[in-house]
C-alpha cells in the first residue's frame, strides 16, 4: 500500500505546485513580450494595415496589394526606382560581407595566438565599433574629400590624380580601367565609386564585432585537436584548414547569416555618408523607405516597400539555412 500511496502523493504535489511555477515563469517574462508587443509586434501589423491602403498624411482609400505591385512591377515610375535600390543593396552586400567574413577571420586567428600585448590589440579593433558612427563619418568624409582630403594628398605623394570618392558616381571598374586607357562597356562599370568607399567604411566599423564573435568560437575548440595534430607532424597551414576551419564553421555561418541581414537592412552608414547619392549610385532599399515614406509623406508605399525588404531578407536567410546550413560541421 506504501508504494502505491507515495506516488500518489507526488502526483497530487506536482499537479498543485505546477500552477503556481507556470505563473511565476509567465511573470518572469510578461515585461519582455509586453516590451516587444508594444516596439515590435503592434507597430509591424500597423504598418502593414498602413500598406495596404493610400495614405499620405492621413488614412485615404483602401488599394489591397497595389502598394505593392506598385513597386513590383505596376508603376513605371516606382519600379524601376526599387529595382535599382535592390540592386545597389545586393552589390553592397557583396561588397562588405565578404570582406568582413575574410578580414575578420584572419584577424582573430591571429589576435588568438599566444603574443605579447593580445589585449590591447583585442581593444584596438573593437573600439571602431563601439564608436559613434556619426562621429566617424565626419572623419571619413574629410578624409575622402576631394578637395583637401587626406587620402587624395597621399594618393599626389605617389603620382596618382585626386579623387571625388563619395561625390564620384562613376564605376569603381570604369576608373580604374580609364586610368591605364582602356574603356570598358557600360555593363562592366562596376559599382560607383561612392559605393565602394562606403564599403570600405562599412568594414571598418563592423569588423571588431567580427572578431570578437571569431575570438569566441575560437576558445570552444579544445586544444587537444591541436596538440595531437602536431604530434602527428601537422603543419599549421593544415591545423588551419583541417582542423580550425570545419570546427569553426558554426561560428562562420552564423557572422555570415548576421552580416548579410545587417547589410541588407543598412541605413544609417549610407545616409550619413551619402545620403543615397550621388545621382541615387547608393541609394539601398532602406533608404528608398525613408524617401517615400518621410521625405515624400507616402506612407503606406514606404511600409508596402518595407515588408516587401523584410519578405526578401527572410526568403534569403532561408536559403542560406538550406544551401549552407548543410555544410556547417558542429563536431
Amino acid at each position: 500500500m506504501g508504494a502505491e500511496v507515495i506516488p500518489a502523493r507526488v502526483k497530487i504535489g506536482q499537479r498543485r505546485r505546477f500552477p503556481l511555477e507556470a505563473m511565476q515563469a509567465y511573470l518572469f517574462v510578461l515585461p519582455a513580450v509586453v516590451i516587444i508587443g508594444i516596439f515590435k509586434v503592434f507597430p509591424a501589423i500597423a504598418a502593414f494595415y498602413m500598406s495596404l491602403f493610400k495614405w499620405d498624411v492621413i488614412q485615404g482609400a483602401f488599394r489591397g496589394f497595389g502598394n505593392y505591385t506598385d513597386w513590383l512591377y505596376d508603376n513605371s515610375l516606382r519600379s524601376p526606382d526599387f529595382w535599382r535600390s535592390l540592386s545597389t543593396t545586393f552589390t553592397y552586400v557583396i561588397l562588405t560581407v565578404p570582406l568582413e567574413i575574410a578580414f575578420s577571420l584572419v584577424i582573430a586567428y591571429l589576435l588568438f595566438q599566444k603574443i605579447r600585448g593580445r589585449g590591447i590589440y583585442r581593444t584596438a579593433y573593437y573600439l571602431p565599433y563601439v564608436t559613434s558612427f556619426v562621429a566617424a563619418a565626419v572623419v571619413f568624409n574629410w578624409l575622402f574629400h576631394p578637395q583637401y582630403g587626406l587620402v587624395n594628398a597621399l594618393l599626389g605623394v605617389v603620382g596618382i590624380g585626386p579623387q571625388r570618392w563619395l561625390d564620384e558616381p562613376s564605376g569603381f571598374f570604369q576608373i580604374v580601367a580609364s586610368a591605364f586607357g582602356i574603356a570598358l562597356p557600360e555593363w562592366a562599370a562596376g559599382p560607383s565609386m561612392a559605393l565602394v568607399v562606403v564599403s570600405i567604411v562599412t568594414v571598418w566599423h563592423y569588423l571588431g564585432y567580427q572578431v570578437v564573435i571569431f575570438l569566441a568560437g575560437l576558445s570552444n575548440i579544445s586544444n587537444e585537436y591541436y596538440e595531437a595534430a602536431r604530434l602527428d607532424g601537422a603543419s599549421e597551414r593544415q591545423i588551419f584548414t583541417k582542423i580550425t576551419l570545419p570546427l569553426l564553421s558554426p561560428t562562420t555561418f552564423f557572422v555570415f547569416t548576421i552580416a548579410t541581414i545587417g547589410a541588407l537592412r543598412s541605413f544609417d552608414t549610407v545616409f550619413i555618408l551619402t545620403g543615397g547619392g550621388p545621382l541615387d549610385t547608393t541609394r539601398t532599399v532602406t533608404l528608398l523607405i525613408f524617401k517615400t515614406a518621410l521625405q515624400q509623406a507616402q506612407f503606406g508605399l514606404g511600409a508596402a516597400l518595407a515588408f516587401i525588404l523584410t519578405l526578401i531578407i527572410l526568403l534569403f536567410t532561408l536559403v542560406q539555412f538550406r544551401v549552407l546550413g548543410r555544410r556547417v560541421y558542429y563536431g
